[in-house]
């Protein structure tokens, strides 16, 4: 009997798995609430994201060579890519989304409209996950009630996950971003035409960065804190409003998005043969708060260990085996997140260290190893003399502007 696998949401993440699942011939049923879903996201994903899961142009939007890094006291810092062949892509997440679940589709992916709303757990090592849904395929808010039953259960839906709570994956901490989409008049649109600004400050955030990242025809101008100060993300977004607020002149509010971002991984990601990815299992990197690429990364990951371990299909694999995925997972990134974790430590605890931050990012060493490691993924170990350098440089940053903790 061919093994059967639902992977609970379409994103990025869920429909990457069920590409993955179904080129390697495994029945695949892929869950998805809102298949017109606007997910609020600042859209930004590094060049190796576009190779890798072979991304067309017109997913695309804007080609970012060009950034902006503004402290607190407004002091600019240029950062821009000199090869002409590199990039940050910026997307909308509704174009990106809708192709990533329909090539899945189109390989042989079951998509179901539905909304999962409990996962019923096996009563033997071996018996069948069954899930209780609302499939909404006649048009209607409510569904129909409907069950499926599967041996393996792919969880790709969100910081807010319900295949999570089912297995008792356990809490984790999470910010909030809050993000407003701007439609410019033609001359400021111009401006943002390959340019991405972050700005950093109490202002705007207390823990983390506000942005200006260009889009299709608007720009998204947004922000992110930590849950406990989820109360004053209005008060912050008019921090970003009122800083970059020349350049926004004239524009037009479009639409306005705000969502959980996990900031840490869950205290369990594979139970039984239930497994989470991306924000379900808290793959987004701190510092940087990005999402897309980790979690289609981990989905791919994750999808690939099913694959492999269950003779492409022929078998039922166990709990042990499908955390393969997660050890390959932390050997493959586990420093990338440590070392993106010490930069948010270190950098966004007051305002006298972001000044040293922006500082630092004047450097031209320390804007190559940041662009190496943001486009490709790698923590890229720098020429010891270059290292060196970069320490002392930051050191002397920080004690130019007192930022040092005694």
């Amino acid at each position: 009997m061919a093994l059967r696998v639902a992977v609970v949401g379409a994103g990025p993440a869920g429909s990457s798995a069920a590409e993955t699942l179904v080129k390697a011939g495994i029945e695949t049923y892929l869950f998805e609430r809102k298949l017109d879903n606007v997910k609020p996201c600042g859209g930004a994903i590094p060049l190796c994201m576009v190779s890798e899961f072979d991304l067309p142009p017109q997913i695309i939007d804007r080609r970012v060579r060009k950034m902006k890094m503004i402290s607190p006291s407004n002091v600019e810092v240029d950062i821009n890519l000199t090869r002409e062949e590199e990039y940050i892509g910026m997307c909308r997440r509704e174009v990106l989304d809708g192709f990533l679940r329909q090539r899945a589709v189109d390989l042989g992916a079951h998509l179901i409209n539905g909304t999962v709303y409990s996962l019923e757990l096996p009563t033997s090592q071996t018996g069948a996950y069954t899930l209780h849904y609302a499939d909404h395929g006649d048009g209607s808010v409510e569904g129909t009630a409907q069950s499926l039953q599967v041996d393996v259960v792919i969880g790709a839906d969100g910081a807010n996950s319900r295949v999570a709570k089912a297995i008792d994956a356990g809490d984790y901490n999470y910010a909030i971003a809050f993000q407003e989409r701007i439609r410019l008049p033609e001359d400021k649109m111009n401006y943002y035409e390959d340019l991405a600004e972050m700005y950093v400050g109490n202002d705007v955030s207390p823990d983390f960065y506000a942005w200006v990242f260009p889009k299709y025809d608007h720009v998204a101008v947004g922000t992110g804190t930590m849950q406990r100060y989820k109360a004053d993300i209005k008060k912050f977004q008019a921090g970003i409003r009122a800083r970059a607020a020349a350049k926004l002149r004239g524009g037009k509010i479009i639409k306005i998005e705000a969502h959980p971002i996990p900031e840490h991984p869950r205290p369990r990601r594979v139970v039984g043969r239930v497994a989470l990815v991306g924000d379900a299992a808290g793959t987004v990197t701190k510092s940087s708060g990005e999402g897309i690429y980790f979690a289609a990364k981990s989905a791919r990951m994750c999808a690939e260990t099913i694959a492999r371990v269950s003779d492409q299909g022929r078998r039922i694999p166990t709990e042990a085996q499908l955390k393969q995925y997660l050890q390959q997972w932390d050997r493959q990134y586990g420093l990338t997140y440590k070392v993106l974790d010490l930069l948010q430590t270190v950098f966004y605890r007051s305002d006298a260290t972001r000044e040293a931050f922006v500082e630092m990012c004047s450097d031209l060493d320390v804007q190559r190893l940041t662009f190496e490691s943001y486009l490709y993924k790698t923590v890229v170990p720098a020429n010891p003399l270059v290292q060196l350098k970069i320490t002392a440089k930051t050191l002397g940053s920080l004690l130019r502007g007192h930022a040092l903790a005694p």
